[in-house]
C-alpha cells in the first residue's frame, strides 16, 4: 500500500544519504593504520592496498547505481532504502571485525552496493514532490551530502584515535538506529500501476556515455571533464597516506584536515559560484579553478607542514568552480529534452575517473615509497596529477576557439 509520507519519512531519506557519506568520509582517516593492523604491511604496500579497496567501493557503486535505480522501480522505494541502510550496518559490522584483507573487501563491497541507494533517494523525493519543488528538494539532498562528507572524516579521525576499528562500530550502531527508524516511518510511495518490470539493459552503466557522440562540441569537453576527475581523485586516494609520511600525522589531524577542506570548498562554491560566473563567464571561471588546481597540487607537494597545507586548503577551494563550470558549458550543447541524459553522462564520467584515478595514485604512491625507488618521496602523486591537469588546462583552452564552445 502506498501512502503520502510525513516529514519524519522524508528525515529518514535525507539521514540515509548523510550516512552514506558518512560512511565513506570516515574510513579515509583510519584506513591506512587499519590496512597496516591486518594485512601486516607498511606504509607503502598499505596505500597500494589502499587503492584496490576504494577501487572495489567505486566500482560496485557505478555498476549497482542504474541497477538500484531501476531495482527500486521495480519493486518499489521503500524495501531498497530499507536493504540499503541495512546494508551499510553490516558492512560497518564486518570492516569492524575484519581480521584479514578479504574480509576488508567484502565489507568495501557491500558498502559500495548499498552506497549506491542514492538514486533510490532521489527516486524517492522524485515521488512525493511537485516539479516545481524538486530542485529545492534535491537541493537540501546535495546539502545532507555534503554534510556527511564535512562530518565523516572529523567522526573517522577523532574516533579513530581510540583505535582504526572503533568509528565503523559507532557507524554501523547509527545505522541500525536509522533501520529501525525508517521501518517505523517510511511508507511506500511507488504506486504499484507506476512500476515496471526490472531491465538489465537499463541498468547498464556504460550506455550512459553514448550521449556524449549525439550533440556537437561535447565530446572534447567530456574528455576536459573525464582528465579533470582522474587527475583530482589523486586526494582520496592517497591524502591519509600522505599525511603520515610526509608529516606523521594522526587520525584526527586527518579527519580534520579533510573536514576542513570539505567545509571550505562548500562555502565557497556555493557562496560564490554564481557571482564568479557572473563577473567571469563559465568559460573563464572553469579556466580559474583548474589554474588554481594546478597550483595547490604542486604546493602540496612542496609543502614543509601543516601551516603550509591549511593555507592551501583555503585556496584550494576555487577549484570546486570546474565541475559545475564545465557541467554548465556541455549543457549549452544540448537540447532542453536531454538534459537528464547529459547529467546521466557526467556521472558517469566522475564514476570512471575515480575508479581509474584512485587506483592509479595509491600504486604510484606505494612504488615511490618503496626504499629501492629511483625517488622516494610521498608527494609524486601529487606532481604527476598537476602534470595532468596542466596538460588538460592547455587542451581547454584550446577550445575557446571552437564555436561549439562558447564563453559566457
Amino acid at each position: 500500500m502506498t501512502r503520502r509520507p510525513g516529514k519524519f519519512a522524508i528525515i529518514f531519506v535525507f539521514i540515509t544519504v548523510f550516512l552514506d557519506m558518512v560512511g565513506f568520509g570516515i574510513v579515509m582517516p583510519v584506513l591506512p593504520r587499519l590496512i597496516e593492523q591486518v594485512s601486516g604491511a607498511n606504509l607503502a604496500g598499505a596505500t597500494i592496498w589502499g587503492g584496490w579497496l576504494f577501487f572495489a567501493y567505486g566500482g560496485m557503486q557505478f555498476l549497482f547505481g542504474p541497477a538500484i535505480g531501476n531495482l527500486s522501480d521495480a519493486v518499489g522505494r521503500r524495501p531498497v532504502l530499507l536493504l540499503s541502510v541495512f546494508g551499510l550496518a553490516v558492512d560497518y559490522l564486518l570492516t569492524g571485525f575484519a581480521p584479514n584483507m578479504t574480509w576488508l573487501f567484502v565489507g568495501r563491497v557491500f558498502a559500495g552496493i548499498c552506497g549506491a541507494s542514492y538514486t533510490t533517494a532521489n527516486a524517492f523525493l522524485a515521488d512525493i514532490t511537485k516539479p516545481e519543488d524538486r530542485a529545492r528538494m534535491f537541493g537540501m539532498m546535495g546539502a545532507a551530502f555534503g554534510l556527511g562528507f564535512v562530518i565523516g572524516p572529523a567522526i573517522g579521525g577523532l574516533l579513530g584515535s581510540f583505535g582504526p576499528r572503533v568509528p565503523f562500530f559507532v557507524a554501523a550502531g547509527l545505522s541500525i538506529l536509522n533501520f529501525i527508524y525508517g521501518l517505523l516511518v517510511l511508507p511506500e510511495t511507488l504506486a504499484p500501476e507506476n512500476r515496471r518490470p526490472f531491465s538489465l539493459a537499463r541498468s547498464n552503466p556504460i550506455g550512459a556515455l553514448k550521449v556524449f557522440a549525439k550533440y556537437h562540441g561535447v565530446v572534447p569537453l567530456s574528455a576536459v571533464m573525464f582528465l579533470y576527475f582522474l587527475a583530482t581523485s589523486v586526494y582520496p586516494a592517497i591524502w591519509a597516506f600522505w599525511g603520515i609520511a610526509a608529516f606523521g600525522w594522526s587520525e584526527a589531524t586527518i579527519g580534520l584536515t579533510l573536514a576542513a577542506f570539505g567545509l571550505i570548498t562548500a562555502v565557497v562554491q556555493g557562496g560564490l559560484m554564481g557571482p564568479v560566473v557572473k563577473l567571469m563567464g563559465e568559460f573563464n571561471t572553469a579556466v580559474f579553478g583548474l589554474v588554481m588546481a594546478v597550483v595547490v597540487l604542486v604546493g602540496y607537494g612542496l609543502a614543509p607542514g601543516l601551516l603550509t597545507v591549511l593555507v592551501l586548503l583555503v585556496l584550494h577551494a576555487p577549484e570546486g568552480f570546474v565541475h559545475p563550470a564545465l557541467t554548465a558549458i556541455m549543457s549549452h550543447q544540448a537540447p532542453a529534452d536531454a538534459q537528464g541524459e547529459i547529467q546521466g553522462g557526467i556521472a558517469s564520467l566522475q564514476s570512471i575517473g575515480m575508479l581509474l584515478g584512485t587506483l592509479l595514485f595509491a600504486q604510484v604512491f606505494g612504488w615511490f615509497m618503496q626504499p629501492n625507488a629511483i625517488i622516494t618521496s610521498p608527494s609524486v602523486g601529487y606532481f604527476l596529477a598537476a602534470i595532468m591537469l596542466a596538460g588538460t588546462l592547455a587542451f581547454f583552452l584550446t577550445l575557446r576557439s571552437e564555436r561549439s564552445v562558447t564563453p559566457q
